[in-house]
């Protein structure tokens, strides 16, 4: 009876060690999806979300880099279509100012870094009254092609807006596939 227990003992303890990663990973993404304590810095009940991913765009990083910019993404992303504010004749450059539809509202978008030497780029963009998101990109090179990470971070400005900045933040968390098939498929015509 005794060698029976320690048995079930070491299987539950096994178990439980092997599923401790999984439920750790489940405890931060819900943390991050939790309202921060206003002590924090956030106002209580404003949502905060991150999310991840990556693809590989199939070119090298001279090539791909500069894809990511406002200006150029025009020719890979359906639908984007950035009105520029800054500079006046549309450049990809850091410090770019532009407006983008964002639902029945204009999203104002910055850019914080467009640095390719350090294969980093960076936006913030602001839906008055709703939302902030930041996105950056990490490119690096692998062999003939671009590894690009993009994190989207999401923080809501109103109770109200909670709902957008999560259903936002699924979306992010799946996008990696539809960026690489819509930069891929745009590299891919050019050859």
């Amino acid at each position: 009876m005794r060698i029976a227990w320690t048995f079930a003992l070491g299987a539950v303890l096994g178990l439980g060690v092997s599923l401790l990663p999984r439920l750790l990973q489940r405890a931060q993404a819900a943390f991050r999806m939790q309202p921060r304590n206003p002590s924090a810095g956030i106002t209580q009940g404003l949502l905060h979300t991150h999310r991840e991913f990556e693809f590989i765009a199939a070119a090298p990083i001279d090539v791909a880099a500069p894809l990511f910019g406002a200006e150029r993404e025009r020719v890979w992303a359906p639908g984007w279509d950035p009105k520029f504010v800054w500079p006046e004749n549309a450049k990809d450059q850091e410090g770019m100012v532009f407006m983008l539809a964002h639902g029945n509202k204009n999203a104002i978008w910055v850019n914080t870094s467009f640095d390719l030497k350090a294969n980093r780029i960076q936006y913030v963009y602001v839906v008055p009254g709703t939302l902030v998101t930041v996105i950056t990109l990490n490119l690096a090179p692998n062999e003939r092609s671009t590894h690009v990470a993009v994190t989207y971070d999401r923080t809501a400005l109103t109770e109200t807006a909670n709902k957008l900045v999560l259903e936002n933040a699924e979306h992010d968390a799946s996008a990696g596939p539809e960026w690489g098939k819509q930069i891929n498929d745009y590299l891919k015509s050019r050859s």
